[in-house]
C-alpha cells in the first residue's frame, strides 16, 4: 500500500466480527486499512471490498502470529506501507483452559497471540506511528477484556491462560503509553460481551441469559459499539493515553 493523503490503519484479525466492524468504522472515518487474517481469506476479502466501497484503499494480508511466527510477522508488516497512523490489536486467541488439562504449548500460544505479537508489532510500527501527521499523533488501540484486568478485573474460572495473556496486554498498553509519548497515544478497549462466541458454553442462550442478568443495561453490546470506541480512541481522543475504556454495559460495577 503506497503512501497518500489518507491516514493508514492496521487492524489485526480484521476479517470478521469485531475486527470487521473496526475496519469499516476506520474506513468511514477516511482511513486506508490493512487488515490481517489467519484462515478467513474469503471474509477478509469481503471486508476489504466493503471498505473500498467507502472510498478508501483496503488490503487483506494473511498473517500468522502464533507458534513463533510473531517476530517475522512484525517485520513483514512494517514493510507494507511507508506510513502508519493507527495500529489496532484485535486478533485474539480465546478458548477455555481449565487448569487440570492446561499444557505449556497452549499457554505459550495464548501469550504469543494475545501479548507477544502486539508488543512486537507495536515495536516494528512505532517509528512510523511517531511520524504520523494526525492531530493527536499516532495511535495504538488494543482489545482487552473486563475479565482480565489484573486486580481490577473480574476473573472467571477455566480461562486462566487467556486471562493471563490479556492481562499482559493491558500492562503493555500502560508501559507503551509511557515509552511512546508524546508522539504516540496507546489505549485499550475492554469489552464485556460485544460478540458472543460462536462455539462453546457461551454460544448457548441459557449461558448468555445468565451473563446478561449481571449487566445493568440488560443486553449485550455489538461489534459496532466496540468499533466506535476504537475509532474514538484512535482518531479523536487527542488527550487520552494509557487508559482502558470498559465497554461492558455496566457489568464491571457489580
Amino acid at each position: 500500500m503506497s503512501a497518500g493523503d489518507r491516514p493508514v490503519a492496521l487492524v489485526t484479525g480484521g476479517a470478521r466480527r469485531v475486527g470487521r466492524a473496526v475496519c469499516l468504522s476506520l474506513a468511514r472515518a477516511g482511513c486506508d486499512v490493512v487488515l490481517t487474517y489467519n484462515r478467513s481469506a474469503a471474509d477478509a476479502e469481503r471486508t476489504a471490498a466493503e471498505a473500498r466501497s467507502l472510498g478508501v484503499r483496503a488490503e487483506p494480508v494473511e498473517l500468522r502470529i502464533d507458534d513463533g511466527a510473531a517476530p517475522g510477522a512484525a517485520s513483514r508488516i512494517a514493510t507494507l506501507s511507508p506510513r502508519w497512523d493507527v495500529l489496532v490489536h484485535n486478533a485474539s486467541s480465546y478458548e477455555p483452559s481449565p487448569l487440570p488439562g492446561l499444557t505449556a504449548e497452549r499457554a505459550q500460544r495464548d501469550y504469543a497471540v494475545n501479548a507477544l505479537a502486539p508488543l512486537l508489532l507495536s515495536r516494528a510500527l512505532a517509528p512510523a506511528l511517531a511520524a504520523s501527521s494526525l492531530p493527536g499523533g499516532g495511535a495504538i488501540v488494543a482489545m482487552a477484556d473486563i475479565h482480565a484486568l489484573g486486580e481490577h478485573g473480574l476473573p472467571r474460572a477455566n480461562f486462566i491462560s487467556y486471562a493471563m495473556s490479556k492481562a499482559a496486554l493491558v500492562e503493555m498498553v500502560r508501559s507503551l503509553a509511557r515509552e511512546l509519548a508524546p508522539r504516540v497515544r496507546v489505549n485499550a478497549v475492554a469489552p464485556g460481551v460485544v460478540a458472543w462466541p460462536e462455539a462453546g458454553h457461551e454460544s448457548h442462550e441459557p449461558a448468555q441469559r445468565e451473563y446478561l442478568a449481571r449487566v445493568p443495561l440488560g443486553r449485550a453490546g455489538t461489534p459496532e459499539d466496540a468499533a466506535e470506541a476504537v475509532r474514538w480512541l484512535a482518531l479523536d481522543a487527542h488527550y487520552v493515553t494509557g487508559q482502558v475504556l470498559r465497554l461492558d454495559g455496566g457489568r464491571s460495577m457489580l
